[in-house]
């Protein structure tokens, strides 16, 4: 297993959790980290600091007890806002600078900022070299592809990441018109690993052990960014690390464990937002928890009209014990 190094950064293995707006907050970082990460990135957070004093802004930033090297990700268009934002979040404990280039949600790009970037190479530069300048910590900037299928420029944007200064760059297999549809490609990944000399960590798609080895083979990348399959599923990191490290397949998680990490997930949820927030953003995580299971579309039809974190514990366990209970019944 090759080793991962941003900047000064060892990283203890290849899997890092990509940044996801309303997902990757501080309980869920912890959790991934637990369960096998290597590195975990922050929600992105606007470039405009005069937005920071909200709520859920102050709720994204970094946090104490979040795992090291901690990384967070920012976003916008203006190179002396970014370097601004950069030097605001060094001051608060960041130790990784992420700058994204990769988000195609039209309201991140309707503000040229996240992939609408890469249409302006002069402005990538110009970001670059801003932020770069602006902060003594490593600097990774997290791209796309390209534009649309007929101006796939991640090639030229690499280049110029290089000439900047990034310690590592992230590339997901798809265009910003692709948005998440489609499958992932990863040829242009390998291209533009053949082409720098800095980390390049391949991301798009990998949801399972096998995906995760085939992706690092066809890319020859460095690291992986695993992003949409950790939802509901953040032990993905500790199965991938286990295949990789041995060519063998970890047993699945049992019940009993996927209840266990759930009510602790739900606890942190709690314990971090308070009630109101807390009960509103269990919502999705459990809704991603329970997906594959039976009877879950129904359980969370009930559990989404709950409103306080009694009630949300109790339906949890009631929805296992079932499922416990049936489990016994067929062993016997």
């Amino acid at each position: 297993m090759s080793v991962v190094r941003i900047g000064p950064y060892t990283l203890p293995n290849q899997l890092i959790l990509a940044p996801m707006a309303g997902v990757t907050d501080q309980p869920f970082r912890q959790l991934c980290r637990r369960l096998g990460a290597g590195l975990v990135v922050s929600e992105m957070v606007s470039s405009d600091v005069r937005l920071w004093n909200t709520r859920k802004s102050s709720l994204r930033m970094i946090h104490s007890g979040d795992p090291e090297p901690r990384s967070v990700q920012i976003a916008g268009g203006d190179p002396a806002m970014l370097a601004e934002a950069a030097r605001r979040n060094v001051e608060m404990g960041a130790q990784i600078i992420d700058i994204n280039m990769g988000c195609p949600a039209k309201k991140v790009c309707n503000k040229a900022a996240g992939s609408a970037l890469m249409k302006d190479e002069e402005l990538v530069s110009a970001i670059l070299d801003a932020v770069v300048k602006a902060v003594d910590v490593p600097v990774t900037l997290k791209i796309r592809t390209g534009w649309d299928r007929s101006n796939k420029n991640g090639l030229t944007v690499a280049k110029i990441a290089e000439q900047a200064g990034i310690s590592a760059l992230a590339v997901h297999g798809r265009t910003r018109a692709d948005l998440y549809t489609g499958e992932a490609e990863y040829d242009t990944i390998a291209a533009i690993k053949q082409a720098v000399t800095i980390p390049v960590f391949a991301n798009g798609d990998i949801d399972s052990p096998h995906k995760a080895k085939a992706v690092l083979a066809a890319t020859g990348a460095d690291a992986l960014l695993i992003g949409r399959a950790a939802q509901g599923r953040p032990w993905i990191f500790r199965e991938i690390a286990h295949y990789l490290a041995t060519g063998k397949e970890l047993a699945a998680p049992t019940l009993y464990e996927i209840e266990r990490i759930l009510l602790e997930h739900l606890s942190a949820l709690h314990a971090f937002y308070g009630d109101v927030m807390g009960v509103r953003i269990a919502r999705k995580h459990v809704g991603w928890y329970l997906a594959t299971l039976p009877g879950a579309q129904e359980f969370r039809t009930d559990f989404n009209r709950l409103d306080s974190t009694d009630a949300q514990y109790t339906h949890v366990r009631q929805f296992f014990a079932e499922r416990h209970n049936k489990d016994n019944e067929v062993a016997a």
